[in-house]
């Protein structure tokens, strides 16, 4: 059953080599269609020189846009923190034991609570444009909880992360080692099953460089592929780590000296930006505009989580980036979409080219610049996933 998309004022297509397209990396095409065959993409060109198919849908000279790659959130959690945020607000600095809230929440919930919250988030981030999502457990921190947590992710998507080592719990205050020693021991082979990512979050107040080491080794020992939680706090080393093991992305990058500057934009590690954590903790934010001024790759994530980062919105963390990190709407935009799926190590998302997957979304505008232009307003006016229209009309 093939459908024709019609009506399209703009396609972005992430794809530079199309021949319709305008050259950038975006690969704009204008006065465009878009032909799908199932779950996959089957043509895409200008309007003028489409085929037949079995059915049509006319978009009525909107923007048409690859769905967002959310390459970076913590949905699985119980709870909420809004009087942690507005102290901080108040002027209480961020520190990283503030998880331990959630943590206590998230293990007092049952499966029921933890599933219906996740999937209630995952239901504002389509509705926001989000069509592949990654999702990280580290709220639990026991085996069991951690276990849970990851089984309860993949009910959502198989772009799944063991996050043991997001903090020494409380009851492990006074025994790092031996916390160490479970995360990379028995929690890693309860939890390894059900993850594709294993993450660490190296920094102050969470785990050192040597930890981060250990826990992250013993993971790609039991088959998981590294990214890392990376200079958000402190400069840490985590980010020359992560290259070096071949990490998929570092994410956070707030504090870079020119040496992780250099080391990023000469590896196929991609450097993943968090806007909205840096705008809900007042914190500096990453240089975006120095990465990629450099040449490294720059993906853009929400870092949904209740305690900095309470969004689930990609055009907000657009419309931060453009304003706070210096990127340009198309730098952003391609960011979100391309850069989320080389995060993941993917490319059958985050571009519309024959054989991809049908994921994208209808803007109400005729051209993507609105999605950083016109911040706060709810722009998406349909998400497409797999071929079939899940939101919108």
């Amino acid at each position: 059953m093939t459908t024709l998309l019609t009506g399209i004022a703009e396609l972005v297509t992430n794809d530079p080599t199309h021949p319709d397209g305008d050259g950038t990396p975006l690969g704009v095409i204008r006065d465009a269609a878009l032909a799908i065959d199932g779950e996959r993409v089957a043509w895409v060109g200008r309007e003028a020189d489409a085929q037949t198919a079995d059915g049509a849908v006319d978009f009525d000279a909107r923007a048409v846009i690859p769905g967002f790659v959310d390459s970076h959130t913590h949905l699985v959690f119980a709870g909420d923190r809004a009087a942690e945020f507005a102290a901080r607000m108040a002027g209480t600095p961020y520190a990283a034991g503030g998880i331990a809230t959630t943590v206590t929440a998230t293990r007092e919930a049952d499966d029921a609570v933890l599933r219906a919250n996740m999937r209630g988030l995952w239901s504002e981030m389509l509705a926001s444009g989000t069509t592949t999502v990654e999702v990280k457990s580290g709220y639990g921190l026991t085996v069991d909880d951690e276990a849970r947590s990851l089984a309860i992710a993949r009910e959502l998507t198989n772009e799944t992360t063991f996050l043991g080592a997001h903090v020494v719990p409380p009851e492990y205050r006074d025994r790092r080692d031996e916390y160490v020693t479970l995360v990379r021991g028995d929690m890693l082979r309860s939890c390894a099953p059900s993850a594709r990512w294993i993450d660490v979050f190296c920094d102050r107040g969470a785990f050192d460089l040597d930890e981060t080491t250990a826990i992250l080794d013993a993971g790609v020992a039991a088959g998981l592929m590294p990214r890392l939680h990376a200079h958000q706090l402190s400069a840490t080393g985590a980010i020359r780590l992560g290259v070096e093991r071949g990490a998929a992305s570092v994410d956070h990058c707030n504090h870079l000296a020119d040496d992780d500057v250099d080391l990023l934009a000469n590896s196929e590690t991609v450097a993943t930006v968090l806007p909205g954590a840096d705008f809900s903790t007042r914190s500096v934010y990453a240089d975006a505009r120095r990465l990629l001024d450099a040449g490294a790759t720059v993906a853009i994530a929400t870092d949904c989580n209740p305690g900095t980062s309470y969004t689930t919105s990609m055009p907000f963390c657009i419309a931060v980036a453009v304003r706070d990190m210096r990127m340009t709407p198309a730098e952003a935009l391609w960011a979100a979409t391309a850069g989320g799926a080389k995060a993941l190590r993917r490319d059958d998302i985050g571009v519309l080219r024959v054989g991809a997957r049908a994921d994208f979304a209808v803007l109400n505008a005729q051209s993507h610049v609105h999605l950083a232009y016109r911040p706060g307003v709810m722009l998406v006016a349909q998400t497409w996933k797999a071929g079939a229209a899940l939101l919108g009309g």
